[in-house]
């Protein structure tokens, strides 16, 4: 029966292991791929056993990662598809620095999001589908980039049935215009869209 228990527990051990490795390596696939010219992921290094220590992550109590808080911390860059495989992350705060290129569809994995805040970057393409799948956001937040095409009717739909509660897309080039606060019993929802101009 003793061995059964530390069969299962060095198990247990190694999985959670493995899951907090995977995630270290998918924020250090992010870091990689950034220009940080003040260094404020200088602490990020792959060689410790999981990201928890490293500032600007918040871990919960079984060390898997939660949050990461990167705003106005003026990095350059892409975002990575490797940040989908944060499947406990509830918060990704990258607003205020200069990313560029398109919001990975994989971001769309991260169905435990709740704040999702890519504003004021210069983030381009369309907005992708996959962010309908994000079925706990409650904060959808990315004004003030470059962003083409139409809000994915996806998106809308969380706001029907989902939770989110704020969705922010004004200052882009999307096309439409939606100004409407949605009330549903006691849940509210601001959607913010706007075309910019030419």
């Amino acid at each position: 029966m003793v061995t059964r228990f530390l069969v299962c527990f060095v198990f247990a051990v190694a999985i959670a292991s493995v899951e907090c490795n995977l995630e270290g390596d998918a924020l250090n696939a992010l870091k990689t791929n950034l220009a940080d010219p003040h260094n404020v992921l200088q602490s990020w290094d792959p060689t410790l056993p999981n990201p928890c220590t490293w500032f600007h992550v918040t871990c919960n109590y079984y060390s898997s990662v939660i949050r990461v808080d990167l705003g106005n911390a003026e990095l350059s860059g892409q975002l990575v598809p490797q940040l989908g495989s944060l499947a406990n992350l509830q918060y990704l705060e990258l607003f205020g620095n200069n990313l560029s290129g398109v919001i990975p569809s994989e971001i769309g994995n991260l169905t435990k999001l709740i704040s999702l805040d890519l504003y004021q970057n210069q983030l381009s393409g369309e907005i992708p589908t996959s962010l309908g799948n994000l079925v706990s956001l409650r904060f959808l937040r990315l004004q003030s980039n470059e962003f083409s095409g139409t809000t994915p009717l996806e998106v809308f739909q969380l706001v029907r049935y989902g939770n989110l509660q704020i969705l922010n897309v004004s200052d882009n080039q999307l096309v439409g215009t939606v100004y409407r606060t949605n009330t549903t019993g006691f849940a509210v929802t601001e959607i913010i869209q706007d075309r910019a101009p030419k």
